[in-house]
């Protein structure tokens, strides 16, 4: 049995791997410069995203941060299956601070001992918005403080994701709560 979880790990893991990059540049991808991480901690709402498989029909998604007593960061990952009328799922996770890059690049792990990229590309200075993606450009998030972002900062987050090299046609626009307060969670 113990074998059998194994390979089904490692098949998980080559799969993510060959998922095809949303980025064609061949210049390294940048993170911004720091982050101050309290003010980075909270609830943020997912407004586009590249698809993967673990939000796969995943409306009204949001992801949810906190220090922990351990020095890492918990993470709550939830969204509606298929609808904001849908089933809750939701996936719990923890993240450490890459060292040495001024809080900007962090590893995610959601599965047992198997840590993931999380690079901030982009930041408000407000943080009222993040753009997240990992060194291969085969994930991406634009997350908000509020369920919406305004036309203007939406575009100009595309825009900014065009120049980085990023496929923008590859996003997908989940349904999201009007307001913040609609959120059942």
């Amino acid at each position: 049995m113990r074998l059998v979880v194994c390979l089904c790990l490692l098949a998980g893991i080559a799969l993510a791997a060959c998922q095809p990059s949303g980025r064609e540049s061949g210049e390294p991808l940048q993170t911004v410069d720091s982050v101050d991480l309290d003010r980075y901690l909270g609830r943020w709402f997912e407004i586009a995203r590249y698809e993967n498989r673990f939000e796969r029909g995943c409306a009204g998604v949001t992801a949810d941060y906190a220090r922990r007593e351990d020095g890492l960061i918990s993470v709550t990952n939830t969204c509606y299956q298929d609808s904001l009328e849908g089933e809750i799922r939701t996936a719990e996770g923890r993240a450490r601070v890459v060292d040495g890059s001024g809080n900007a690049k962090l590893e995610v792990s959601f599965f047992g001992p198997f840590w993931s990229d999380y690079w901030i590309i982009e930041l408000d200075e407000n943080y009222r918005w993040a753009v997240v993606s990992e060194p291969g450009g085969r994930f991406l998030w634009i997350l908000a403080r509020e369920p919406r972002m305004d036309a203007d900062t939406l575009e100009a987050r595309l825009a900014f994701l065009q120049d980085a090299g990023f496929d923008t046609s590859m996003l997908l626009f989940p349904e999201q709560w009007e307001r913040a307060e609609d959120a059942r969670h």
